[in-house]
């Protein structure tokens, strides 16, 4: 199973960024599939998810500005980001899970990609 990321990058306030995530070894389409950020020094974080009815969960401070969708065709989730502010400065992961549950449906993630770096600059 492998998740990679892309689309990272640096940014100034206000802009906008388009993060992807390819992945491979399972059956994509059967997965819930979910977008978290870790800052340093803080807990890792569920930014949204997307369930296999393509349902989604947003959490409240990326509500209207982040937008989660999923490729099933081309194995690849996604995660469009405007107004960016400097507190979505973090390392960002994609993730998949057989079921996903919880708050936000951020509980049962078992396959995670390696990150990529989304800094905003004010």
């Amino acid at each position: 199973v492998q998740l990679v990321e892309s689309g990272g990058g640096s940014v100034q306030a206000g802009g906008s960024l388009r993060l992807s995530c390819v992945g491979s070894g399972f059956t994509y389409s059967s997965y819930c599939l979910g977008w978290f950020r870790q800052a340093p020094g803080k807990e890792r974080e569920v930014v949204a998810t997307i369930a296999v009815d393509v349902s989604t969960t947003y959490r409240d401070s990326v509500q209207g500005r982040f937008t989660i969708s999923r490729d099933n065709a081309k194995s690849t989730l996604y995660l469009q980001m405007n107004s960016l502010t400097p507190e979505d400065t973090s390392m960002y992961y994609c993730a998949a899970a057989g079921f996903c549950y919880g708050p936000l449906r951020g509980v049962g993630f078992r396959y995670w990609g390696q990150g990529t770096q989304v800094t905003v600059s004010s």
